[in-house]
């Protein structure tokens, strides 16, 4: 049970303290943000790079990212839409339709996070981080040099998400199907067939500036449903 250990006893005891409500309705969109993105923990970051029709190429970090299939991979990012202009990710994407997702990784996190800067349209991120690009095999972008994890994709879907009340979308959801995987042999485990998480050293988003280290693991097996049966007994 929860309760069997300290911090089990001390997550009970915090019950008492009760509960804050958010109305999302009745709610102010940027603390909405704030509040999800800090809640909503850890994110993985995906490091997008694609090339604009003119050849401009793009570098951006995107913690609105996740794997959504894998037959057939599929992964899915989540572009904001600002008022001054769309942001050159996703008008990349839907006009070329190829981009690739690299991994962040700690040895390269400030200059990953270089590329987050409000450039114009025409600015290079490449030239901006001062990270190198290897050419790619199915798709146009390059792939980030120092990513230990690259994931080359052709545009499958996007939906446009609309307000409540206006005309415009405030934010384009990308779903991408993964046509080559590119692993470093380093951060492989023995079997070849799984990264390790040891190794990665992959970064997450928490709310705000900051970022997680996710560096070591822990192991829970998947019960069975005779062990829960047996377990619960009557209470069925």
């Amino acid at each position: 049970m929860p309760t069997d250990t300290e911090l089990g006893k001390r997550w009970k005891a915090d019950e008492e303290a009760g509960w804050k409500t958010w109305d999302a309705s009745q709610t102010n969109p940027v603390d909405m943000y704030r509040l999800l993105s800090s809640a909503i923990t850890p994110r993985p970051i995906a490091f997008v790079s694609t090339v604009a029709p003119d050849g401009v190429r793009n570098l951006a970090p995107l913690s609105f990212f996740q794997m959504v299939a894998f037959k057939p991979p599929l992964v899915m990012i989540s572009c904001t839409i600002p008022r001054n202009r769309p942001k050159d990710t996703r008008e990349n994407i839907l006009s070329t339709k190829e981009f690739v997702l690299n991994l962040i990784s700690e040895p390269f996190i400030e200059a990953a996070n270089s590329c987050s800067v409000e450039a114009p349209a025409y600015v290079d991120e490449w030239i901006v981080s001062g990270l190198k690009g290897m050419p790619s095999v199915q798709v146009k972008p390059e792939r980030v040099q120092d990513s230990a994890v690259s994931l080359e994709c052709t545009y499958y879907s996007h939906q446009d998400i609309i307000p409540d009340g206006e005309e415009n979308p405030s934010t384009t959801i990308i779903i991408g199907r993964v046509q080559l995987a590119h692993v470093r042999n380093s951060v492989l485990q023995p079997d070849g067939l799984q990264a390790d998480p040891t190794k990665l050293r992959i970064l997450s988003r928490l709310g705000g500036d900051t970022y997680a280290r996710v560096s070591e693991g822990f192991d829970i097996p998947r019960p069975s449903w005779k062990e829960v049966k047996e377990k619960i007994g009557d209470k069925l």
